[in-house]
């Protein structure tokens, strides 16, 4: 989409009652020789609301080979996208353009009371089981009862101090023990070790995959799910920023760890190997 958008830097996003978003993102996939029975999985579409955030429309388009489309909901509730090819001959690319309106006086993303106590929101995975070291992490947060928001305050500035952050030192399989253990890693490791630490402590919490406006790369952070007046309330958290998220934070999907919201997974046959070219631009359209 051809749209001049806003330099996010000049505005208080926070302080606005409306901020309209765009989203590009492709997914490029070569391949030396042809291959077949292509079975691409995306997990790119906004929700149709989170909170205070709408979309307002999303078009994905598929270059390179004939694909035969099938759109799902996970189990979280994620816009899951299925893309089936019999054959492709040299590349397939997958682009989606999307506008995201927010409004801040629809509030945050709610769920049911029952969410308190989902055993999906409480129990460790592969990716954020505990060890001695998360648990000794653990024992330094403070011991009488609190208010779990500030719980999950401390536990955000924790994990914040606790990892550097550094590109390329560990992958998608990296659990939260291996990352805390090397004390580096990315925002998905970050948010994995802030998971694993609120496991422990007794914090319902998910896994958020999403965009971060003035970042060159896909975000991920953690949404705390705490009591609210009628429904329980699900408050982002930062840890790769050690801070609460803003309007400068899209949503995208949720789920336990990154391997519920990874944006894009996939098999074919054939022999060939694959090369994935990313390409994004996400940023604010309007603002008031």
């Amino acid at each position: 989409m051809a749209l001049e958008l806003l330099d996010h830097r000049t505005l208080d996003l926070d302080a606005a009652q409306r901020v309209t978003y765009v989203i590009e993102q492709s997914f490029r996939y070569e391949y030396d020789a042809p291959v077949q029975s292509l079975r691409q999985r995306l997990v790119i579409v906004p929700p149709a609301r989170h909170g205070g955030q709408h979309r307002r429309a999303s078009q994905l388009e598929v270059a390179g080979a004939q694909a035969r489309r099938q759109l799902r909901r996970d189990r979280h509730g994620n816009v899951v996208t299925w893309l089936l090819a019999e054959h492709v001959d040299e590349a397939v690319e997958f682009r989606l353009a999307a506008i995201v309106e927010r409004i801040r006086s629809d509030g945050p993303a709610l769920l049911p009371l029952e969410a308190l106590h989902s055993p999906a929101l409480l129990s460790p995975t592969r990716l954020t089981a505990a060890d001695d070291r998360l648990r000794d992490l653990a024992a330094c947060l403070p011991s009488t009862a609190v208010h779990p928001l500030d719980q999950a305050d401390w536990i955000c500035d924790l994990v914040h101090a606790s990892l550097e952050y550094a590109d390329g030192v560990t992958s998608v399989r990296t659990t939260a023990a291996e990352a805390l253990a090397g004390g580096r890693g990315v925002c998905q490791d970050m948010a994995h070790v802030m998971l694993a630490l609120c496991h422990l402590v007794g914090l319902p919490a998910r896994y958020v995959s999403g965009h971060l406006i003035g970042q060159g790369g896909t975000h991920a952070w953690v949404e705390v799910v705490v009591p609210g007046t009628r429904d329980a309330i699900a408050v982002p958290f930062d840890p790769c920023h050690g801070r609460r998220a803003g309007s400068t934070y899209v949503t995208i999907a949720a789920g336990r760890d990154y391997s519920d919201v990874a944006p894009t997974t996939g098999s074919y046959v054939g022999t060939s190997a694959s090369r994935l070219t990313a390409q994004r631009r996400v940023g604010v359209l309007a603002a008031a």
